[in-house]
């Protein structure tokens, strides 16, 4: 489980950031960066905070409310033009300075998961499986992965047959099939093999 011992080991004001949605065929990737403090974190969340990938749904709202109401937050963002332009590795990283320029107060050190940090105005350390180790990163792959679920759910209810509301713009076979039929929408990342298939099909069938 991760704990606040690396935020110590760095000392002053620390913020965790991750981010979610590097992997999906559709949508933006979404980053946050999250300062918690000992002392004001209530104690049953600090022992249920952990990597997202390991929460269900229901945990990861709960625990995502509550952190809103505890911690200092910063979201950003990168589009799908912008990951397609770029590549979703800059994009990610691009997501990653934006949510810290969102945070109410400037951190003194940044620790980001992974082994890439962005280019930031403060110091950074990157943590690999930081989502497992610190709880700020944890902090932030939580809210991260809740603001990204809920826009495309959001966005499932303009763009129905692609499965958004269930796989989050995730490759799934369902979502994979609807891109053959349906076509790609806006939101899908034409950068991405699976929709450079689906493009080029759909143009030969056009011919």
């Amino acid at each position: 489980m991760p704990d606040f011992a690396l935020e110590r080991e760095c000392g002053g004001l620390v913020c965790g950031i991750d981010e979610a949605g590097r992997g999906p065929l559709a949508g933006p990737v979404v980053a946050a960066a999250v300062i918690l403090v000992a002392a004001s974190l209530p104690r049953g969340l600090r022992h249920c905070i952990d990597d997202s990938k390991k929460l269900d749904r229901a945990e990861r709202e709960n625990y995502a409310e509550q952190l809103w109401r505890c911690a200092r937050i910063g979201i950003g963002a990168a589009s799908v033009g912008e990951i397609d332009r770029i590549n979703i590795l800059q994009a990610s990283l691009l997501a990653m300075r934006r949510a810290l320029a969102a945070l109410p107060a400037v951190p003194q050190l940044a620790l980001i998961d992974g082994n890439i940090a962005p280019e930031l105005p403060c110091p950074s350390r990157t943590v690999v499986g930081g989502d497992g180790l610190s709880l700020s990163i944890a902090a932030a792959s939580i809210i991260a992965k809740v603001t990204r679920d809920r826009l495309m759910r959001q966005l499932a209810m303009r763009y129905r047959g692609y499965g958004w509301e269930t796989n989050v713009g995730y490759g799934t076979e369902a979502h994979r099939a609807a891109l053959l039929t349906l076509g790609p929408t806006p939101h899908h990342r034409r950068s991405f093999a699976p929709l450079q298939l689906a493009l080029e099909l759909n143009s030969s069938e056009s011919d």
